[in-house]
């Protein structure tokens, strides 16, 4: 596995990069309901607070700018967003829907303590 080893730094831009651009349309889909409109009766401030959060910084965390901060804060915004909106219903991510908020909370916590790496605005940071 030295290959992988090898590319450790790529592969992590990757992820940075790629976690960034997949986040960025949750978002989109909040405020300007593209690519698919948003279940109707979603409350205001989870369209006009984390909306924006949301697309902006995954838009920030993808070109790796301002990233550890930014990531620490959308960290903090999905473990919101499990505990308000799934963790209530059942213990478990896989019995309340909430798998893809925990998995971008800690996504998001790793790129904060990791930073920017390489490809990116940050130099690295």
């Amino acid at each position: 596995m030295d290959f992988v080893k090898a590319r450790e730094a790529e592969v992590y831009a990757a992820l940075r990069i790629v976690t960034g651009f997949l986040f960025q349309w949750h978002g989109m889909q909040k405020v300007f309901d593209f690519p698919q409109p948003m279940p109707e009766g979603m409350p205001a401030f989870i369209i006009w607070v984390a909306g924006p959060l949301e697309i902006f910084g995954g838009l920030l965390v993808m070109v790796g700018f301002l990233t550890r901060p930014v990531a620490f804060v959308l960290s903090g915004l999905m473990a919101s967003a499990y505990w308000m909106g799934h963790g209530t219903k059942a213990l478990l991510p896989s019995m309340n829907g909430g798998e893809l908020a925990a998995l971008y909370c800690f996504l998001f916590l790793f790129i904060s303590a990791r930073g920017s790496g390489i490809w990116s605005l940050d130099g690295g940071d």
